[in-house]
């Protein structure tokens, strides 16, 4: 992927891997725009950032994703790259009964929102020269944390639909990524996330993703994901055994 030069969408753009992503791609010379529901962190955002726009986005709503699409298009004709990052991760109780309204509000967020706004955009992508469409998945869906279950199945099915839209725009000028990050610290979780020494410090791992989206690779990988990425296969039970040994203290 060439740098500089894009006009580029970022959902989850407030805080986060999302911001981190936005602030260093428009340092390298993109017009950004960023999205989310909390109006108060995309300002404070582009604030920090000046020439960095926002845009209020709640990918839960089909009606807020398809008046989003509308706005971008008009508002930035040459907008050619869409990052779907925005998501959530709760623990649920996967070996019992699990919060129906957990369940709804995880699949609806973090795969028919990437989803419906791809599918948004899609026609408009297709006649910029060069276009691409990023997904943030997960090392977690090679390898799933048991007690976030719906999480890591939500972005399972995210590298399942990447692989296959991929196959079908390959004739075309866009280009589908996903950017799959390991432990990283942000609040995805909450506040003790931030700070856990476990995690990848997050400039550390915008720093190496921004250089891996400047190759031509499909798979946005750092080197801190690797061993999940390839504990996917006939021994993916092992590897999820010894994970979440880990993160148990086993």
């Amino acid at each position: 992927m060439i740098l500089t030069g894009n006009t580029i969408f970022i959902t989850g753009g407030g805080s986060g891997i999302g911001r981190g992503l936005a602030e260093a791609l428009q340092a390298r010379g993109n017009q950004v725009i960023i999205s989310g529901r909390r109006k108060a962190l995309l300002e404070e955002t582009t604030k920090a950032n000046p020439g960095m726009d926002y845009i209020e986005l709640n990918v839960e709503d089909p009606a807020s994703i398809a008046s989003v699409a509308e706005t971008l298009i008009a508002k930035y004709p040459k907008l050619n790259v869409v990052i779907n990052n925005a998501g959530m991760m709760k623990y649920e109780a996967g070996g019992g009964v699990i919060d129906d309204d957990l369940l709804v509000s995880t699949l609806t967020t973090n795969v028919m929102g990437p989803i419906r706004l791809t599918s948004a955009l899609l026609e408009h992508l297709k006649t910029q020269p060069a276009a691409y469409v990023a997904y943030t998945t997960s090392g977690l869906a090679f390898v799933p944390l048991a007690p976030a279950s719906i999480y890591c199945a939500t972005k399972a099915f995210l590298h399942s639909f990447i692989l296959s839209q991929r196959y079908l725009l390959k004739d075309t000028t866009v280009k589908v990524l996903e950017i799959a990050p390991p432990y990283v610290q942000t609040e995805l979780t909450g506040p003790d996330m931030a700070v856990d020494p476990r995690a990848m410090p997050l400039n550390v791992f915008i720093d190496q993703t921004i250089e891996a989206l400047g190759t031509d690779a499909n798979e946005i990988l750092v080197p801190n994901v690797m061993d999940l990425r390839k504990g996917a296969g006939p021994n993916d039970y092992e590897a999820t055994v010894g994970l979440n040994n880990f993160f148990a203290g086993h």
